[in-house]
């Protein structure tokens, strides 16, 4: 065991003595620099995030190069500011966490380099968090009486899981996107329809201007009994119908096709994840929460929050700052971790395809 990991080891057990345990946090899997400071897992003293929305706007998606490039340029002065925002110093820390996958692998390794620098140097323990048990974490600060186990509906840009918490460090994947996630999807059928990168919240823009029940998009497969999606073939549907009238010189009001693809993809995640909740036996069959990047979606909110109470569920939702990718998630996720003793060594390596079930019972 090198001194670093002895030294780790140390510093663990003073800190479960502690009423007070400080983690600093760090983010960067895909388009936002992120850094935050959370005190016992529940509590945010910090959290900063840089989005590089205006650098991939100009190529309508996120570019893995120019997200890399400026991860480097701004984790510094990140990190910095969060620290600063939590009036604290380096050495006032009592662990460096970080996303260590899924993401995009030039992205998540800036983050993970630097956060290992400071942890060596200031003889922290280190701790590498998947990204979706981070996102699945974010209800933890908002809900800061929540514990497992509860099912839990996590739906962003890259990922559509309906996933059972069993405990802190134990996940089982019940539901999953067979093709595109529920954000991808959004994401598509905005650029159909002439909106700009973000897709997803400027299509959730539009489609309030417009009718959700003037178009129907039919999807055998999502009308099934089973807990898996797809939602491929009804972006492909909205895209046919826009081409078609196009064609035929017809004019689509783009309003209602927004409002009336959000509430197909809306209605489906919200019934599977009721539906696979009520399934689950004990408290998990009852407490049903929503998280990731599709979750500051407010028709998707609604939707969720009504078919859980007619199903006498108890609904949870992170507030609006924990829903996009953000540091602070990070910091609650690793909390627990922490005070298990599942510290990594700082050979940790970024894993841009990681499953949420290969971490269960080792985050």
């Amino acid at each position: 065991m090198t001194h670093y990991a002895c030294a780790s080891q140390e510093k663990l057990s003073e800190l479960r003595q502690k009423p007070q345990v400080r983690i600093l946090a760090i983010e960067t899997s895909c388009d936002e620099t992120a850094a935050a400071v959370v005190e016992n897992g529940r509590t945010v003293l910090s959290n900063v995030i840089h989005t590089q929305i205006p650098l991939h706007m100009p190529f309508g998606g996120v570019v893995p190069e120019i997200a890399s490039r400026s991860h480097v340029q701004k984790i510094g002065s990140v990190v910095q500011l969060a620290l600063d925002q939590a009036n604290l110093k380096l050495s006032e820390l009592d662990a460096v966490a970080v996303t260590n996958g899924p993401g995009l692998v030039g992205a998540l390794l800036v983050g993970l380099s630097y956060a290992k620098g400071l942890a060596y140097a200031a003889g922290l323990p280190f701790l590498g968090v998947h990204h979706i048990a981070s996102h699945i974490a974010a209800n933890y600060l908002s809900y800061p009486e929540l514990e497992p186990p509860f099912t839990c509906l996590v739906a962003s840009g890259g990922h559509s899981h309906i996933i059972a918490v069993e405990d802190y460090d134990r996940y089982r994947l019940i539901g999953r996107t067979r093709d595109d996630a529920a954000g991808e999807a959004f994401d598509k059928v905005a650029r159909v329809l002439g909106l700009s990168y973000p897709g997803g919240p400027n299509l959730e823009k539009l489609a309030l201007e417009g009718d959700p029940n003037r178009y129907r998009f039919h999807s055998a497969f999502n009308e099934g009994d089973g807990y898996d999606f797809s939602f491929s073939g009804i972006k492909t549907a909205v895209v046919n119908r826009l081409h078609n009238a196009e064609q035929a010189g017809e004019e689509m009001n783009r309003a209602d096709l927004a409002a009336s693809f959000q509430k197909t993809v809306v209605d489906i995640l919200a019934e599977k994840s009721v539906r696979a909740t009520k399934a689950q036996a004990g408290e998990a069959g009852k407490k049903l929460a929503l998280a990731g990047g599709v979750s500051a979606n407010r028709a998707l909110r609604e939707a969720m929050e009504a078919r859980a109470k007619a199903a006498g569920i108890s609904f949870y939702c992170p507030a609006f700052a924990y829903c996009t990718d953000n540091a602070a998630m990070v910091g609650s996720a690793a909390y627990g971790k922490l005070m298990r003793g599942q510290l990594d060594d700082l050979s940790l390596n970024a894993i841009p395809y990681l499953s949420i079930e290969d971490t269960s019972e080792a985050l």
